[in-house]
């Protein structure tokens, strides 16, 4: 069965980074659009980041200039880099992959990522 595993969430300071990885034990190159999403308490999911097999990306307005999202199809794993973090990116992230943008089917399990103030 084909699983995304989500690593990297924890407590930290607001201004403080951190590094968000999605790793799959099936071949990357099958999946031709990836993407990170992130539900806070009491909140809707939303969308964070997404990335083509071609690199292409594109980002929500309130994590742009902040966030990187980038893949790594050689070794099977999707990076978030997360920098200047403020409370208000407190979630659960997911990470997700599908045949194209925004239509995913294979989703992971969640990753708590907690910004202190």
């Amino acid at each position: 069965q084909v699983q995304l595993v989500e690593s990297g969430g924890g407590l930290v300071q607001t201004g403080g980074s951190l590094r968000l990885s999605c790793a799959s034990s099936q071949d990357f190159w099958s999946f031709m659009a990836m993407g990170w999403y992130r539900q806070a308490p009491g909140r809707q999911r939303e969308s964070v980041a997404h990335i083509t097999i071609g690199g292409s990306t594109n980002y929500r307005d309130s994590v742009k200039g902040r966030f990187t999202i980038s893949r790594d199809n050689r070794r099977n794993v999707m990076y978030l880099q997360m920098d200047n973090l403020k409370s208000e990116d407190t979630a659960v992230y997911y990470c997700a992959a599908g045949p194209r943008l925004f239509e995913y089917d294979l989703w992971g399990q969640g990753t708590q990522v907690t910004v202190s103030s």
